[in-house]
This record gives C-alpha cells, structure tokens and sequence, in this order.
C-alpha cells in the first residue's frame, strides 16, 4: 500500500483500491480488519539503551583496557594503593564520559507531538469524532480550519482549502488544494491533491481518505530515515581514537621488550620488574587527558550557550571548527519565514517598501524619500484595495512578536497598510466574492465618497485580462515588464484593481467585473532575507566556509534570495527531480559546483548531505522543520532554530540555535575554533609530563638505576597537572586571524609533525635534566637519600609543567606579549598547583600516601632550575621555527611567482 502513488490516481481508484466510499466511510468490521492488518496509526517507540549499559560503554577504550590491566597486576603485586588510585582514574573518566552522553533518540517523540489527537471521519455514514492513532487506510477525513493532518490523505473534496506545509516542503507559503489527478513525476511540493500528516489547515474545508498511516506517512518515512541515518564520529573523536589505539600499541610493545630485555640483562625480582613495567605504562598515558578535554569542551558549550547557540553534545563544540560547507534550509532559517511587501508598482512610479517581517516599522519611499501619502490619491487607493480585500488580521502577542491570522500573503498586505504614514482606510464589504483558485482573484464591493467601487486583488495576468488590455498593447506591455521585473527578483506579484458601478449596486459576481476594470498597481512580495545572515554569510566566506542553500522553495525565488545573500553569483540551480536522476558520482560533482538546490525532498536534502561527506566536507545542516531531521541528523553539525523550528528538528541536531538567528551559527564556529586551538595546545601541553616519565623509567631499567617513581606518583603527577595549569588553557583567547584562515582539511592529524617535535623536544629536555640530576645526586649517598631524590624528582616534573604551560600558551609566538597577563586563571591555577606540592610534600597524611619526604627548603632549587631551563630553551626554539616557517613562506611564494 505504502508504494502506490496515490496522487497519480483517480478518486474512484483510490476509493477501490482501498474498498471505501466518499459518502458512507468504512463499515465497524472493515475497520476492525485494517487494524489488525496495519495496526495504529502511531510511530514505533525506539529502543533505548539501559542506564547501566551506557554507563559500561565508557570503559570501551584502548588506554582504558591497558590501565586495567595495570591495575590487575597491581592487585598481583599487592600493592593495593596503586590499584585503588589507577581503579579511581578509571572510574571518574567514565563517569564523566557517561554524563557528557545525551545524544538520546527523541525525535521520534517530536514527531508524535504533531499528530492530531482527534480527527472527524465518516464510519458507516455517520460522522464521528475518533482518536487519530485509531484511524486506518479507507477512513475518509473532514477538515476544517485549524485542524492538523492525522494521516496522509488524498483529497476528494476542497473549498478553499489551503495548508500549511512548511515544516515538511520547505514552501514559505501555504498552498492551496485541490483533487485533481496529478503526473507520475509529481515531487512532494507539488502533490496539490495530497494533505500530509502533521500538516495543518490554514483556511477553507475538505475531505480526503486516508492512504497512509503510522510509520508509512511521509512523517513516518522521515522517521524511518532518521533511525536509519548512520551517525558519524566527530573529527575530535576520531583522531583521539586513533591517537589512543597508537599510544597503547607502542606502550604495550615497549613495556614488553623492555621487560625481556631487563630479565636479561639484569638481575631484577620479576615482582619489582613488573611494577617497573606498570610504572612506565601507566607514566605513558595521559590519563588525565579524557577528563580536561572534556571540561574545556564543556567550557565551550557554557559559551556558546551564552551566545544563544545550545550544543547538544560535547564532541560537536569543536567540530564546528572545522565545519567546511554550511547547507543552510531557505524559510525561516536565512529568511524571515514572514511574507513582506518588498516593492510597490503603479502606473507611472516605483516604490520601495523598508522593513521586514510582520512587524508595522518602515516606511514607503520614492527615489529613497518618504512617500506623502495624503498628497498621493492613488497610492491611497491602491493601499486602502489591499487591505479591505482581505482577510487577514494583525495583532501583537504576550511576548510583543508581531504576528497575524490569515494567510501570509494577505497579512503582510495588512502590514503595507500600516507602515503608512496616515491612516488607510478599510471599509466595510457589501458584498463579496471569496478568494478561489480557478478564477485566482477576490473583489468587495464597498462605498467610497459616496460611490459604489469594486475593489479586485489578484494575480496580476487575470486582472490585465479583465481590465480589456489587449495583448501587444503599450499599457498591457507596460504592466508586464513592471511584473517581471519583480518577479525575476524572486518576489510574488499581487495586483489590485477596481472598478465603479451603479450607486443602487448591492450584489457583485463575476460578471460584474469580467471586463472595465482599471489597473491600480503591484506589490511585489518576498519572504525577506535575515539582515544579520547576509553579513554571517560574508564571514563565512571570508573564513573559507562554503554556504548552500538546500530548499523546498521554488527554483526562482531561491535563486533570487540566494544571490542576494551573497551565497552564489551564478544563475545554475538544481531541482530535486533533477537530482534524483543522478548517480552518486553525479551528485557528488553537483555539490562541488552548485550552490542552491529548489524543490527538494528530505531524500534529497539528505543525500545531498552524504554527497558533501563522501567530498570529504564537514558539513552543518541548518533548518528548522521536519522535512529537514534525517539529514540535521547525518550531518556533522545539525544545527535546529530554537523559536520557530519544530521539536524533530531540535532533536535530530547537534546545536539549537536560540535566536534563530543565521549570525550565531559565525559566532559558534568563532568559538568552535577557539576550543579546538586550546585543545591542541592542552594536548602539546599534557604528553611532555607523559613523555619525560617514560624516559625517566625506561633511563632507569636500561641502566639498571632503581625506579624514579611508583605508579601512584606517576599517577598524581598526570592528574594533578592536568586539573590544574592544564586547564588553564581553556581560557586562552581567540587566536588572531583564526576566521581569516580555511577550515582545517577532515584528514588533519590531531598531533602534527611540529607537534611530536615539540612533545619530544619538551620530554627529552626534562626527563634528560632530571635523569642527570639523580644521577649526580644519588652518587653522593652522604647528603641525599633515594627518598630525597625521587620526592625532588617529582617536584622537578610538575615544576617544568608550570613553566612549560606559559610557552604552550602561544605556540608559536614569544610568551611574554601584550596577552600574557590576559589570562589570569593562568596564573592562579599554576599559584594552586605550587600550594598542592607544598601539602603533599608536608602534610603528614598526603606525604606518606604519596611515599614522599619532607625535603628541605634549599632543595627546591633543582625542581626551579628545570623549569626555567626548559622555558628559555622552547622560547629559543619558538624564535627559530618562526624563522624558519618565514622563510620557507617566502621561498614558496616567489617560487609561485
């Protein structure tokens, strides 16, 4: 049933098919069949995952696995204190990573909420109020206006009957029904005979038999999309992953060949030799790494939050620094989503209209200078035309948003109005013809001045036929070149008319008005571009992102909103038919070289999304409606509107933007680029401490010295620093020109060859000082103690730390700049950390769980002496590098030259 093309159908067909009758419903006992057959017309609940099974997910790890292990031989060994202190490291990454997780499948419960609860039908000729989830295939439908769609239905009936579509096509405008038969090839947009669930309606009345149900409506189809989309790893998460797996693959093979080559050479206890081979493992992980990512991960989101952008996961808070291409849905999220008068056309003048959206605040200009309306009888006329031919109301809701009741066309007729700078008058309707599509006009006869006027509102060709311009004519030609001036702009043309009659007239039809009618003037409508998202669109640029725009719209005014957002110069647009001729290869050619597709499908919209991805793009999706949830949910960044965007689309993306405003999405990839940054730095930061360990321990076992520290010192040392001075780093400003440079290729190494550089560099540089120091020191047994040394080794680590972290701060640049005091936590952070050396070294209680000794004052010089040591010598290598990248720059220039 799900496959048949309804829309393609002829109604008595329909009604055979699904053995139904327009005027009798279904009977009690076909009822009863089809919902055994097809069950309710609900959406299947997901499954969710036990808390307890999410919580045991976050113990799926290469380093955690290897640390497991650590703590297992511990246990062995019975040194029960390491295995408690590496056991609590285990546990609190997890219970970090388990709350960071809140990627719940809600969108299907979105999807629910906008199923109408209750729906008229006629069962056994009868009409009857039912609960929709009890609606089945056959049921035919009434509709009236405010109603939401229970199910999908093919029309048999309409008077008027309009709805509104846009959180399924796309269309900023509500479309009006009918029952015709339509072509085979027919897109979603454009099925007029069809109302979709979930949908709603606007004006007018109906009557359809419900086709689909349940999981096979369009809404149901795009639920099924959602729970099929595969959702991919962030950029982050696959590089730490990769970074993890390689990490415990050389720790493993070095522990290991370090082990044989010890038991051969030297004589060690296989108890001792071991806590050696766990003290190295456990240095060489950066065990503190999981946890301080995701608190400056957490820090961004706080920002971002702050910047009306909510991230709904941790991971996607740096993705979007890398996001390439922003695929932005047209309505309501670059555009207003509220009709506006852009343009005024009269006989012998054109007009601009200022402001946007429904809101009264503008004015009418000629020539940039304010229309004075009262000297202006035309314009008056035409004004008071568009407004009392309507029907359509605007008022001012509790939260002061302008909005209106009616159609969006005709209220922001109803907005023109008011911007004027007198009061227009709406009078009152004798008599009335109502608004329907096969004569596409409305007209009210009314008394003005004490004579009797038709006023006409309409599409524009229809009127120029009644007002007798002959084809070819100078006026017919005049009126038409003004009309497709406004709508190459994109905008849709209403034309007004009128027309004087007989004082003693109470009555019009149509015959009143088939001929003698005089041609007022235009308006030229448009769903406005967000001011603010055109300039967010130049950042973009700016900042290498490319912006396209995937609508349901239609091809013209796509194109025309798009080129004057600046999103593309050329005149090549896509439409979904089109795009559903293409092979993959095809579509993945397209996306390179397109930038506006019109008329799209969530089939579409989603494929288009994987065809970026398979480009290697790192994609955000923006929208705000259903039709755009499966693919909000496989691109890398969804990002939903948080005030007019529907609860499928929130749930489905990574980022809810507040404000619903295109700008914040800039200021989110700002910060976006921002963490990523500090988030490198962290890391450049963090493996030195993990580097010099190793090299302290691996120095020792190949020189057969006794172990530099145990395994819950190196386990402190890894903690304590990257809670402290490491943290500080997420607070680092912006890097300057960050939004100027292209976003980083998806392919991009988390650690990059300067960076392992520097990680050795750093390691060497301080496992190779201290290395010397024990052995200067444990060489003059008389005044040091292997207690004394291996307490001043620990100092002499964490110590170089607190110096390093102000190199690491600028990577590449002289510490000391007009930003070095510009962080503050910096300083207070490295301030704690000297505090926690001093308690842990004299406080009784810590000093014996740390197996350290209170060493003497003068002992504190070795630990200062490193540090400074390290910070001038990675100053000197900074002042090189830069000379050396300066140069290289400039060779690669003149050589492109």
């Amino acid at each position: 049933m799900a496959q048949n093309k309804w829309f393609n159908m002829q109604t008595d067909q329909v009604q055979s098919e699904l053995d139904t009758n327009v005027n009798t419903g279904l009977r009690k006992e076909q009822v009863e069949q089809k919902q055994q057959k097809y069950g309710k017309n609900e959406l299947p609940e997901p499954e969710k995952d036990p808390k307890w099974l999410k919580f045991l997910r976050q113990f799926n790890d290469t380093l955690i696995y290897v640390l497991i292990a650590a703590a297992v031989l511990t246990v062995i060994l019975g040194h029960y204190a390491d295995t408690v202190v590496i056991l609590m490291v285990i546990i609190i990454n997890a219970i970090i990573g388990y709350f960071q997780e809140n990627k719940a499948e809600k969108a299907l419960e979105g999807i629910k909420k906008m199923l109408s609860l209750e729906s008229t039908v006629i069962r056994d000729g009868k009409h009857s109020e039912i609960a929709s989830s009890d609606l089945v295939p056959g049921d035919i439908v009434l509709l009236s206006p405010g109603d939401k769609i229970p199910a999908d239905l093919r029309l048999t009936a309409t008077s008027r009957l309009t709805i509104e579509e846009s959180s399924l096509t796309g269309e900023s405008t509500s479309v009006e029904k009918n029952t015709e038969t339509l072509p085979e090839d027919t897109v979603l947009g454009d099925r007029l005979n069809m109302a979709f669930s979930g949908t709603a309606v606007v004006s007018g009345s109906g009557q359809g038999i419900v086709v689909s149900t349940g999981t096979n409506t369009e809404i149901g189809k795009i639920n099924q999309s959602i729970a099929e989309v595969e959702e991919l790893k962030t950029p982050l998460l696959k590089q730490t992953a990769h970074f993890g797996k390689m990490i415990s693959i050389t720790i493993v093979s070095v522990a290991a060949l370090l082990f044989v080559y010890a038991a051969f050479f030297f004589d060690y206890p296989i108890g001792e030799l071991l806590l050696y081979v766990i003290s190295l493992t456990v240095s060489a992980i950066p065990e503190g790494l999981p946890a301080i990512l995701s608190i400056i991960l957490s820090l961004g989101m706080q920002v971002m939050a702050r910047n009306n952008a909510i991230m709904r996961n941790l991971p996607s808070v740096e993705t979007l620094g890398a996001v390439t291409v922003i695929c932005s849905d047209k309505t309501g999220t670059l555009t207003k989503n509220e009709m506006t008068v852009q343009s005024i056309e009269l006989s012998n003048r054109h007009l601009d209209v200022t402001g946007t959206g429904y809101a009264p605040e503008g004015k009418i200009l000629k020539n940039n200078q304010e229309v004075n309306i009262a000297e202006d009888k035309v314009l008056q006329m035409f004004l008071s035309n568009v407004l009392t031919i309507n029907d359509a109301y605007l008022r001012k809701d509790n939260s002061g948003e302008w909005t209106i009741s009616g159609e969006p066309t005709e209220g922001c007729l109803v907005t023109l109005a008011e911007k004027a700078n007198q009061e227009i008058d709406r009078l009152p309707i004798l008599s009335k013809i109502p608004f329907d599509s096969s004569y596409k006009y409305m007209a009210g006869l009314v008394e003005k001045d004490g004579k009797k006027i038709i006023y006409v509102k309409g599409a524009p060709d229809r009127l120029f036929d009644m007002a007798d311009l002959v084809e070819g004519s100078e006026e017919r030609k005049l009126w038409e070149d003004k009309m497709l001036a406004r709508s190459s702009n994109g905008e849709r043309i209403i034309g007004a008319a009128y027309k004087y009659v007989a004082d003693d007239k109470m009555q019009i039809d149509h015959e009143d008005i088939c001929e003698g009618l005089n041609i007022i003037g235009l308006a030229g409508i448009l769903d406005p571009p967000r001011e603010e998202a055109i300039e967010a669109v130049k950042v973009c640029k700016k900042a290498g992102i490319q912006v396209k725009m995937i609508t349901g719209d239609h091809k013209a005014t796509a194109l025309a909103i798009a080129k004057q957002m600046g999103i593309t110069e050329q005149d090549n647009v896509l439409e979904g038919r089109e795009l559903d001729q293409m092979s993959e290869e095809e579509m993945q050619n397209a996306v390179r070289n397109v930038d506006v597709f019109a008329r799209t499908s969530p089939e579409n919209k989603l494929q288009l999304v994987t065809a970026m991805q398979e480009n290697d793009e790192i994609t955000a999706m923006t929208g705000d409606g259903v039709n755009d949830a499966p693919a909000l949910k496989r691109a890398d960044i969804g990002v939903a509107m948080g005030v007019k965007g529907t609860e499928v689309a929130k749930e489905a993306s990574e980022m809810v933007l507040v404000d619903d405003n295109f700008n914040t999405i800039v200021n989110a990839v700002k910060e976006g680029r921002r963490v990523y940054d500090n988030l490198k730095k962290t890391i450049l930061f963090i493996l030195p401490t993990n580097g010099a360990e190793a090299f302290l321990i691996v120095s020792a076992l190949i020189v057969g010295m006794n172990m530099p520290l145990s395994p819950i010192q190196v386990l402190y040392v890894n903690m304590v620093t990257a809670v402290t001075v490491s943290f500080a780093l997420a607070f680092e400003k912006l890097e300057p020109g960050a939004m100027e440079r292209p976003p980083r290729p998806s392919n991009a190494k988390l650690l990059s060859p300067y960076y392992i550089f520097r990680i050795i560099l750093v390691s060497l540089l301080v496992g190779g000082a201290i290395m010397t120091m024990n052995v200067t020191l444990l060489g003059d047994p008389a005044h040091y103690t292997q207690e004394q040394v291996t307490t001043i080794t620990l100092h002499s680590i964490v110590i170089a730390q607190v110096f390093h972290v102000f190199n690491v701060r600028n990577e590449r640049h002289f510490a000391f700049n007009k930003d070095f005091f510009s962080n503050k936590i910096a300083f207070m952070l490295a301030g704690v950390l000297i505090v926690l050396q001093l308690m842990v070294t004299y406080i009784p209680f810590l000093r014996n769980v740390f197996d350290l000794y209170p060493i003497e004052a003068q002992y504190w010089i070795y630990p200062f002496v490193i540090g400074l040591m390290t910070f001038i010598i990675i100053e000197i290598e900074k002042y090189i590098t830069r000379k050396i990248s300066a140069k290289a720059t400039f060779n690669k220039e003149n050589k492109q030259e």
